[in-house]
């Protein structure tokens, strides 16, 4: 059956993500590309600026690739699309990671230049920054501001969680991101006219997709804070009258809420609220809509492909689940033991996934890309099921089940539980060794009210079954995040392990 318009208006007709800014420019010169506290560039403007920097870079760069390590920035987007125009290959490195590892994925990266406000001696630097832009300004000529790319080129390369080691390569061709940004579309339906405000870094899958990709098929403006800090995201989403709030994880959304300003604040132009990066738990969807209005469309990915799934107006909204699989898009879930198996709508297993916008491995990293990619598949280590309205609920991490006396327990469920407790803000539940259950649960908790450790034990006593009670509930100020805003499990293991020796 032929797809109607309406279903098709999220295909778009470049073949490049350079030629995706070059058609924004066209489209709206004069509008508002991105903007921080300090001032904006219009998408005439950027262009200006890219093609300077471009003119320099295009001796340089042509087939090799090219380090970004900058925060969210203007700077940051000048650069990435200067990067493509001079035909290099953007390699996006958070500029969040401590320096020995970024100093790591540099020496694997055999970069030509690195683009960075910081300065790496052995390595050929060009200095950026949002101050060193004035530089750049100059008007921009689009008769020879071209794209001399192809689908096939590398439009990005980013890197893979890096929460279990090292991060990894993932190359990604031009055709790889539009099909992305299509889908991206297809889930978040923009129109003329918006206005972004994204969170997540740049360098992140998502916050990619929110700040740099996105935003550019209506030309839309993205307006940058300089930091995450809740009291002024929530002063950015009124004043700058933001109409798509790329907030991320539920981290996010939940330090949003807590902050002071956000019960009076209004957000009459709000209207579309993503989410992604982690499972939003049920009441982090219930508080947001009861305090604005508005639903949180979320939607699942990884860095290896995204979106997968998106929760959307037209193909329905399930809370608690990861939505309804994007178009072309496969999504199934087979057994544990052999991956081979796909189970029945309901059972859950391993989500693997295959679709027109998957990565083709990753760079150097055969025996890694073999784990990873199997049978035509992407196998995402995420543990989900399907029910039968096609809808995907993840129910959590493979590599974060804890094995109890030989019984599963699925964090998600037990931190699911502990936000319904009145007091509780936030949620993470880890494994800790034990001698003699294999592994036992711990609950770190914040808090929005006052109560107890034995208060809040007592709940999980009165609601779950005895396995998956937390061995010790322990309640904390704040959660440590990943550089990509997710809950950083790895630090809470970590701090558990570590008051243990002190112990011995």
């Amino acid at each position: 059956m032929p797809q109607s318009a309406t279903e098709l208006d999220w295909k778009m007709n470049v073949e490049t993500v350079a030629q995706a800014f070059l058609a924004a420019v066209h489209k709206s010169p004069d509008a508002i590309y991105c903007k921080s506290a300090e001032d904006g560039f219009s998408y005439s403007e950027a262009a200006g600026a890219i093609q300077t920097l471009t003119n320099e870079l295009r001796p340089l760069v042509q087939g090799q690739p090219v380090a970004l390590i900058l925060p969210n920035s203007k700077a940051f987007l000048i650069a990435y699309f200067a990067i493509l125009f001079a035909g290099g290959k953007p390699a996006l490195i958070n500029h969040g990671h401590p320096e020995v590892t970024i100093n790591k994925l540099l020496a694997d990266l055999n970069a030509v230049v690195v683009i960075s406000d910081r300065n790496f001696d052995s390595l050929t630097s060009r200095p950026l920054s949002d101050a060193l832009l004035e530089d750049l300004r100059n008007p921009v000529d689009l008769e020879t501001l071209r794209d001399t790319g192809s689908a096939s080129d590398i439009a990005a390369i980013l890197y893979s969680g890096g929460t279990t080691g090292l991060p990894k390569q993932v190359p990604h061709t031009n055709a790889a991101i539009i099909e992305t940004m299509e889908r991206g579309d297809w889930g978040w339906r923009t129109r003329n006219d918006e206005t972004w405000l994204p969170v997540a870094p740049f360098t992140h899958i998502y916050g990619f997709l929110m700040g740099l990709t996105n935003p550019l098929i209506r030309a839309g403006a993205v307006v940058i804070p300089d930091r995450f800090q809740p009291d002024l995201i929530v002063d950015m989403l009124v004043d700058e009258k933001v109409t798509i709030f790329g907030g991320g994880p539920p981290a996010i959304y939940q330090a949003v809420m807590a902050s002071e300003k956000f019960n009076d604040a209004k957000f009459p132009l709000l209207r579309i609220c993503p989410g992604g990066g982690a499972p939003f738990p049920l009441d982090v969807h219930r508080r947001w809509e009861a305090a604005t209005g508005l639903k949180i469309y979320e939607g699942y990915g990884m860095t290896e492909i995204a979106p997968i799934t998106i929760n959307t107006e037209l193909a329905g909204v399930k809370l608690g689940s990861a939505g309804k699989a994007v178009p072309d898009t496969v999504v199934e879930i087979v057994d544990l033991e052999t991956g081979t198996n796909v189970l029945v709508n309901g059972q859950a297993g391993e989500i693997r996934v295959k679709g027109p916008h998957m990565m083709t491995g990753y760079t150097c990293s055969p025996a890694e890309t073999n784990l990873t990619m199997k049978h035509g598949f992407v196998y995402t280590g995420d543990i989900g099921t399907i029910d039968g309205a096609g809808f995907l609920t993840i129910t959590d991490r493979k590599k974060n089940v804890i094995f109890v006396s030989g019984f599963n327990v699925f964090p998600r469920e037990v931190e699911e539980l502990l936000l319904t407790h009145p007091a509780v803000s936030g949620a993470c539940v880890v494994g800790q060794t034990h001698e003699r259950s294999g592994e036992v649960p711990v609950a770190f908790v914040t808090l929005r009210s006052v109560a107890d450790e034995d208060e809040i034990s007592a709940f999980c006593g009165d609601n779950l079954i005895a396995y998956k009670l937390p061995a010790r509930v322990i309640i904390v100020e704040e959660m440590p995040l990943t550089p990509a805003g997710k809950v950083d499990r790895i630090a809470l293991e970590k701090s558990l392990a570590t008051a243990a020796q002190r112990t011995e």
